[in-house]
């Protein structure tokens, strides 16, 4: 009987210690990096927002591209272009010109001629 009640009392300790050891991994622990989810959110955020614009000042400044109608869109490295350019040359010099930009990992190109 006496037996029983060390095996008992261990096994309470056991389980009080592994919903403890549980507790401290719960979902509400700070990232190992010491930055909260929302802060590495506005980092990325930052950081496309960034390239974004690197993106649009590339374009502006390629000579023979009409870049005024052209839209930019940045995640991650991965920049799709939209919008419309009066000549078809225009789009491939759209592309080139984004590829060039450091960061860039990829273009989607889907601009289009205008037709006016």
């Amino acid at each position: 009987m006496n037996q029983n009640k060390v095996f008992t009392r261990v096994g309470g300790v056991l389980l009080v210690l592994a919903s403890v050891n549980a507790q401290a991994q719960g979902s509400d622990a700070v990232p190992a990096s010491g930055r909260s989810y929302a802060s590495d959110v506005k980092a990325i955020k930052a950081a496309d927002h960034a390239l974004q614009k690197s993106v649009v000042r590339a374009l502006s400044k390629t000579k023979g591209l009409r870049a005024a109608t052209i839209t930019v869109r940045a995640h991650n490295g991965v920049v799709i272009l939209e919008g419309t350019v009066p000549e078809q040359a225009q789009v491939a010099l759209a592309t080139q010109a984004a590829e060039g930009v450091e960061g860039v990992k990829s273009v989607t190109n889907a601009v289009t001629l205008s037709t006016l």
